[in-house]
């Protein structure tokens, strides 16, 4: 089970969720996915809320269900980069907005960014 937050529909924090695990390679193209009633045991949340994440992600053409066997993770190697290069744009433009609306500048973002790379930063 995971924390959810109270202001993102729970779907949408299950399918990061996957995401993240696509992403860090903890699911591969062509696995198998478990089973809508499994998955929402995992999560603890209705088996319609996990049906819906199943249908979005076919819709995203991430996973494919094949009649008789279960989903499983496309084996479509650009659809999964393309998926990396979306997920990174959207938290890059988060981070920025966020520390945009608290007033940090451009260049203060740079520095703290670089800081960090260069291990000056906990």
């Amino acid at each position: 089970m995971i924390d959810f937050l109270p202001d993102k529909p729970i779907y949408q924090q299950i399918m990061e969720k996957i995401f993240g695990d696509l992403l860090k390679g903890n699911v591969k193209p062509g696995d198998r996915l478990p089973s809508v009633r499994e998955y929402a045991l995992e999560f603890g949340v209705n088996a319609n809320t996990m049906q819906r994440v199943y249908k979005e992600l076919e819709l995203l053409h991430l996973t494919e269900t094949k009649r008789g066997q279960g989903t499983f993770v496309t084996e479509d190697m650009q659809r999964l980069e393309e998926l990396r290069e979306e997920m990174k744009q959207t938290l890059v433009t988060t981070f920025l907005n966020q520390m945009e609306s608290f007033g940090f500048t451009e260049e203060e973002i740079i520095v703290q960014l670089s800081s960090r790379k260069r291990g000056e930063l906990n």
